[in-house]
């Protein structure tokens, strides 16, 4: 019997391991991006205009300008690469990493895919924001999840996550109805997004130029050794403008917690590639 037995387990394993490929992360994330492609096909082209940004404060105005955002179309998704070293802990050696995302602005959506590898073990992070829900998963190996969460917590953060693309790579799309504006002075605004009951906020520094350079929000939550989240202010310093497909888009960022101790650096983004309205 124990032969067979072990031919039993040995069957269970690999139906185990056959089954968790057949739902890797990859395929999850090209079947959820087919589906938003399917229910929020591209429509017609639409110019933005000068006259849609008059409710906006003088310096988003005056940053959708610099970007060139006026005269080209209007966003209706984006397509985006970035090569990042992230990190677990402050002092701890980068992982370098590698994404691609897609962002719809007709209904809100965001699919994130990331890349990595450590110590020779590959990593996938999936961070998916449809239909009024966030999930956020990291598979070891593409066969043990590590990170499996959703909830009212998470998608309220990513909902900021989306805030922060909107302002970071699509300005065109800030003229839409569900921001409402706030002028603090010249060179600051505060965005509130409503999306369905998430209500999220965040302050925009711009330079005298007219460029972005930060996006803080109290509104995300930083996931703990210990599972939970915790809400903390987020930070992203931007810099780096170039200009792709006729528009001035930054190019380098990173993303900081503001803990009590002091400011944890996870995140440095580097653009790889960016395109806007795609078809897939």
């Amino acid at each position: 019997m124990k032969p067979f037995s072990g031919i039993i387990i040995n069957i269970i394993i690999l139906s185990m391991i056959t089954l968790t490929a057949c739902n890797t992360s990859t395929k999850i994330f090209r079947l959820k991006k087919a589906e938003e492609f399917a229910l929020q096909p591209l429509q017609a082209e639409n110019i933005l205009s000068e006259q849609e940004t008059d409710h906006l404060p003088n310096c988003v105005k005056k940053y959708l300008a610099y970007t060139g955002a006026i005269g080209k179309s209007k966003i209706q998704n984006v397509r985006i690469e970035f090569d990042a070293d992230m990190y677990r802990k402050p002092g701890d050696k980068p992982m370098k990493s590698n994404s691609i995302q897609y962002n719809f602005y007709g209904k809100y959506s965001r699919l994130f895919l990331m890349k990595a590898s450590k110590m020779g073990i590959p990593f996938r992070a999936m961070h998916l924001y449809i239909n009024y829900s966030a999930s956020f998963q990291v598979k070891v190996a593409e066969l043990f999840k590590v990170v499996d969460i959703r909830g009212e917590e998470l998608t309220k953060a990513e909902t900021v996550t989306l805030l922060n693309d909107m302002c970071l790579f699509a300005p065109g799309s800030l003229i839409d109805a569900r921001l409402t504006w706030k002028e603090i002075d010249s060179l600051t605004a505060k965005v509130t997004l409503s999306n369905g009951k998430y209500i999220v906020s965040a302050i925009l520094y711009f330079n005298e130029a007219g460029a972005l350079i930060n996006f803080v929000s109290d509104d995300r939550y930083a996931l703990q050794d210990d599972g939970s989240l915790k809400q903390l202010p987020w930070v992203t310093p931007i810099s780096d403008y170039k200009e792709i497909e006729g528009r001035m888009i930054p190019t380098y960022g990173k993303t900081i917690w503001k803990y009590t101790e002091g400011d944890f650096t996870y995140g440095v983004f580097k653009l790889k590639s960016i395109k806007y309205n795609v078809s897939n």
